[in-house]
């Protein structure tokens, strides 16, 4: 019998496609919970506090999707991945969605075998650097030693600036956002640079977090979002609309405090959101209270990047580019309708 050699590629296409077939909304709902893939590291995006309990935008967002699926937002498992095993844990079903501080990028949405949901925190990438150096602009940094983490956009970013600067640059390559903390905050790199949220993430966590500055320049786009597996359409509607439901909510002024009251408005919008009018929420296979939970079980996006980001936190990040579009930002979500 003749033997037929499958590319190894093609099965694996296979085995994601068989699996997201399966209906991941199915599969969690028989296992009771969602596995989340954060970072786990990343103070205010993802990272279990002093008493283990697990806090940031990222971590919000996940319990928001529980929310919405549950009832329930502490129905959600949370998996720490690195940079170079996060693709993989949700191309093989390890992980049902991946919100880890990940730039959406055409290369990652086309080759990687997963669909971003959105974005849920616009970013770009900076430079960190100690105020012993005397610099104000990255323009300044010619021949500076950098830390560059390995299998990130920052590496090709850090390239295309300071060669259309006509500059050099030192790399200090590192596998681990622990390892160029330490790398840096000892004095062995000049500069740090990564996703300008993660530089004042960063910054709270070295030893003496006022001696250093974030430099105003951001030297590219990097919208983090959401991702989950592609293949399964109804899973990636129900991610994607929790998104638009946070910003939705903030957008009609409905939060977590004041969420009951508003069952009561007469403003439609209100009420196809909170699912008093239509059955927007049968049609993502929830139940029509769905996104009701999640504002009264988490808050609306603007309480989530207040309470983990935002000017009263350590990382003290204006809202910017996160603001809603009402507001002058890039917030804006489709109707529920």
């Amino acid at each position: 019998m003749k033997k037929i050699l499958v590319p190894l590629a093609a099965l694996l296409a296979l085995v994601m496609v068989s699996a997201a077939w399966a209906g991941t909304l199915d599969d969690v709902k028989t296992k009771g919970f969602i596995s989340a893939g954060v970072s786990g590291k990343v103070p205010g995006f993802s990272a279990p506090d002093q008493d283990g309990v697990w806090r940031g935008l990222d971590v919000d967002f996940c319990r928001a999707v529980a929310a919405a699926v549950f009832g329930d937002a502490d129905k959600v498992k949370f998996v720490p991945v690195t940079t170079k095993e996060r693709f993989t844990a949700l191309q093989t079903g390890e992980i049902d969605v991946l919100s880890r501080n990940t730039t959406w990028s055409l290369e990652r949405d086309a080759a990687q075998g997963i669909d971003f949901a959105g974005v849920l925190f616009y970013d770009g990438q900076g430079f960190m650097v100690s105020k012993k150096l005397g610099v104000k602009s990255a323009k300044e940094l010619d021949g500076a030693s950098i830390c560059i983490q390995i299998g990130t956009t920052t590496e090709k970013n850090v390239s295309d600036y300071f060669a259309a600067n006509g500059m050099t640059f030192k790399p200090v390559v590192f596998e681990s956002a622990d390892e160029a903390t330490v790398i840096y905050d000892t004095g062995r790199a000049d500069v740090y640079t990564t996703d300008a949220s993660g530089l004042a993430a960063r910054r709270t966590t070295m030893s003496n977090p006022d001696e250093h500055i974030i430099l105003p320049e951001i030297i590219s786009k990097e919208p983090l979002g959401p991702a989950v597996r592609q293949g399964d359409s109804q899973w990636s509607d129900i991610v994607r609309w929790t998104l638009f439901a946070l910003i939705n909510a903030e957008e009609l002024g409905v939060d977590s405090a004041n969420v009951d009251e508003m069952l009561k408005s007469e403003d439609p919008a209100v009420k196809r959101l909170l699912g008093q009018e239509g059955n927007l929420g049968e049609q993502l296979g929830l139940g029509n209270e769905w996104a009701y939970n999640i504002v009264k079980l988490v808050g609306n996006y603007g309480e989530i990047y207040d309470r983990n980001v935002g000017p009263e936190t350590a990382l003290k990040l204006e809202r910017g580019l996160n603001a809603l579009w009402t507001n002058g930002g890039l917030m804006y979500a489709p109707p529920v309708r």
